[in-house]
């Protein structure tokens, strides 16, 4: 059966931000989910299929803003927006709101840049950047961005660390890098990996024309599960009951033709091509999109014998919600740490992406790495910490299906390996949740919906599963619909598991902005040598955990050498060896002394020589410049009165 459902463009309205305080951040013209008399909420493009159903609210959601801000339940883009606008009011010398970019649908992408601006200008000091939502489903990670953002504003001031760490660094925080994903997901049941932008996954020529449904109008797509009847389902039959629940309800797959059960995902065959829900909303990755190792989407290689990527995009960032944190990035390269966060692993995840770290990683630059490593678990009790391509793709071990060792596997365009390798930053692509496996209860060394079931029934009301139901199908006839629920157990916790994830997770960001490099001027001293001359001395410190560049900062030029400039008016230096002040060292026509990289803890000296041809004394700007270390500058007087 072919159920084509032609989307509906419909007027948006946008933002004029700017890079403005909160007062100006107005929207002219509601959104669908914001609009009551709209009956369904569709999104623009070429889109061959239905869009979304209809809006549906869940009770694990805020759809208004409260009086208070409470992290025992999940909030809307919207909602987050205003606390960050309540707050860029309530703070104004310590934050900056702005709009970096507009997603794909037109919707703001806001972003907070956090610091004392007595101290000094934000691209002055050395900086952190926290992201989150660039999965539209793993709202888990947005609410650990705006748990982070309100603990670092509402302790400054009350704690000493927090309150230094603002005067000195800047914090950029961005709650929602993929707002249409994250709004699509919170106000519908549907579901999706990233953009919303239509996309031809099953390369038939159409969009998005075979999405998910809700069959039995619970607002939720659960899972179907098919008793095989007919010789041809018992052929394809993967799947039987698992013996380790007696309850019946838990699934376990095994190899075609040696299982009793089919399994789908709630819905119907909308193009009838013998295959269900398989081109639903969207498909892009975002998370395949940056533009180190990127490699092209499935059908993509001309060759047939070269590596593809599922969700890569027509090119490396091509898509604007991408492009935009990539090219703010490179343009603020004072910052060092990063985590762009995901579930739902759990686990710190960091690079590389398509190599081992001892491959192809520095290795002082691999030791911060396991240092972090170790510190993030030691905060968070994550079972996991280290790259994609070993840790990330092994950590099981086996496959549970073929019983066979699992091999290191390569994701391409991936963040951690831009981070890394293009970027020359701690970069983290952390995973917030473990859908429910809390424990080990068998034993047998894997987190698995064993453990989830149990959990479940032991802790959290067996609210994370729905019993099967049965439902008549209009085209696989007799099915069950059940299983675990899929946004709030399986892909984020329920509500009350909430905030005890995303405060270790910010604890852990915390910490890391903790150890950014810091340049800090410990002397300057003006001596006179001879008459008329004089040395001018400058000592400065690293007092960060981290060095002002990593190896692979320098290699790839991302970071410039440290270095300490003496500038004076210019009607003192004019006619250099007629000047009335010469600097005769480094040399006449150089004011830029450079002094190499300032490791974590290292301390530096750099001296200058001047002539000055008067009586009365001069004055001159000293500069002490680091690209990751911060900016200093101090006015000092040479010359006897």
């Amino acid at each position: 059966m072919k159920q084509f459902i032609l989307s509906i463009a419909f007027s948006i309205g946008f933002l004029n931000i700017g890079y403005a305080q909160s007062s100006s951040l107005q929207s002219e013209k509601l959104w669908p989910e914001q609009d009551d008399k709209a009956k369904h909420y569709i999104v623009k493009g070429e889109r061959q299929g239905q869009s979304f159903f209809k809006k549906h609210q869940f009770p694990e959601v805020q759809y208004e803003p409260g009086d208070k801000l409470a992290f025992d339940i999940y909030h809307t883009p919207d909602v987050m927006y205003h606390w960050y606008k309540v707050w860029a009011e309530q703070y104004p010398e310590i934050t900056e709101l702005y709009e970096v970019a507009k997603s794909y649908e037109g919707r703001p992408i806001l972003q907070m840049t956090i610091t004392n601006k007595k101290t000094g200008k934000h691209t002055d000091k050395p900086a952190a950047y926290f992201e989150g939502g660039r999965h539209g489903g793993e709202v888990t990670s947005s609410e650990s961005v705006l748990w982070l953002t309100q603990h670092l504003l509402e302790n400054y001031g009350k704690d000493p660390a927090i309150t230094n760490l603002i005067d000195t660094k800047t914090i950029y925080v961005r709650p929602q890098n993929n707002p249409d994903g994250s709004t699509m997901y919170l106000f519908t049941e549907q579901r999706n990996r990233s953009t919303v932008r239509p996309y031809d996954v099953d390369r038939d020529g159409l969009m998005d024309e075979d999405p998910e449904e809700d069959l039995n109008g619970d607002g939720i797509i659960h899972s179907m599960r098919k008793r095989a009847v007919t010789e041809e389902e018992k052929e394809k039959a993967n799947y039987i009951i698992d013996p380790r629940d007696p309850s019946g309800r838990l699934m376990k797959r095994v190899f075609e033709g040696q299982g009793e059960w089919l399994m789908y995902s709630e819905g119907i065959d909308n193009d009838g091509d013998g295959k269900y829900n398989e081109d639903g909303i969207g498909g892009l990755d975002l998370h395949r999109n940056y533009p180190e190792n990127w490699r092209p989407d499935s059908g993509g290689d001309m060759t047939g014998r070269g590596y593809t990527q599922w969700g890569a995009g027509e090119y490396p960032l091509s898509e604007i919600e991408t492009r935009s944190t990539v090219l703010w990035l490179l343009s603020h390269p004072n910052i060092s740490v990063v985590n762009s966060l995901d579930t739902r692993v759990p686990m710190h995840l960091r690079p590389p992406s398509t190599s081992s770290s001892e491959e192809s990683m520095f290795p002082s630059d691999l030791e911060l790495y396991k240092k972090f490593d170790a510190m993030g678990i030691a905060i968070t009790g994550y079972p996991w910490a280290g790259d994609v391509y070993e840790t990330y793709s092994t950590r099981y071990k086996t496959n549970r299906l073929t019983g066979d060792p699992l091999k290191p596997s390569p994701l391409f365009g991936h963040g951690p390996d831009f981070g890394y390798f293009y970027y020359g930053s701690m970069w983290y692509g952390d995973e917030l949740w473990n859908n429910g496996a809390m424990k080990d209860y068998d034993g047998d060394g894997v987190y698995d919906d064993y453990d989830a079931l149990r959990w479940d029934d032991e802790e959290n009301g067996s609210n994370g599963f729905k019993k099967w139901e049965k439902f008549d199908h209009p085209q696989l006839g007799e099915v069950e619909i059940g299983g675990f629920h899929p946004k709030f157990f399986s892909q984020n916790g329920p509500p009350w598991q909430l905030e005890g994830w995303i405060r270790k997770q910010s604890l852990f960001n915390l910490a890391m902005a903790m150890e950014l490099p810091q340049i800090e001027l410990e002397d300057v001293s003006v001596k006179a040598i001879s008459e008329g001359e004089y040395e001018i001395s400058v000592s400065w410190k690293n007092s960060g955990g981290l060095p002002v560049a990593l190896e692979q900062a320098k290699r790839v030029k991302i970071v410039q050498e440290d270095r300490v400039m003496l500038e004076f008016e210019k009607n003192l230096t004019k006619g250099f060896e007629e000047a009335i002040v010469q600097i005769t060292s480094p040399s006449l026509y150089d004011k830029t002394i450079y002094t190499g990289y300032t490791d974590a803890g290292e301390s530096k000296t750099a001296s200058f020589v001047v002539k000055v041809n008067q009586k009365e004394p001069v004055k001159a700007k000293l500069k002490l410049l680091s690209t990751r270390g911060g900016y200093i500058e101090r006015e000092i007087t040479i010359g006897n009165k």
